[in-house]
């Protein structure tokens, strides 16, 4: 259960009104999440939140694909269940399928144990790689 009501749209701050006017503009759809329902109690930190969030998330030098893709895998190793979801779904409308996924989960898992691993040992880094 969220710590806050999530606002449904007749209870919005007009300010919050706008940013969900937007996102579902943005996003071709009547759909607006939980997440920014939680934070529309906020209007200053909804709208932040949500221009950061449509800059970073925009088409640049990765794909829409690859971005959602980090999102995941940093949400799995962070234990962010709303944003593995939300996340995971947005990557599949994007065209990750289950191996994708997988194969993804399975680099996630090896970074996590050899950085442990490295940390633990206190490995030094080559000068190579300075």
């Amino acid at each position: 259960m969220s710590i806050v009501p999530l606002l449904d749209d007749d209870n919005l701050p007009p300010a919050s009104r706008a940013v969900f006017d937007d996102i579902r503009k943005t996003r071709n759809t009547d759909f607006v999440n939980n997440f920014w329902r939680a934070l529309a109690h906020d209007p200053v930190l909804l709208k932040r939140t949500w221009e950061s969030v449509k800059e970073v998330m925009a088409p640049g030098k990765l794909d829409p694909l690859v971005k959602e893709m980090i999102y995941v895998a940093v949400s799995a190793t962070n234990n962010c269940e709303y944003c593995i979801r939300s996340h995971t779904a947005a990557a599949r409308a994007k065209g990750m399928d289950d191996d994708m996924l997988m194969e993804l989960l399975a680099v996630v898992g090896m970074a996590n144990e050899t950085n442990r691993l490295v940390n633990g040992l206190q490995v030094p880094v080559d000068d190579a790689f300075k």
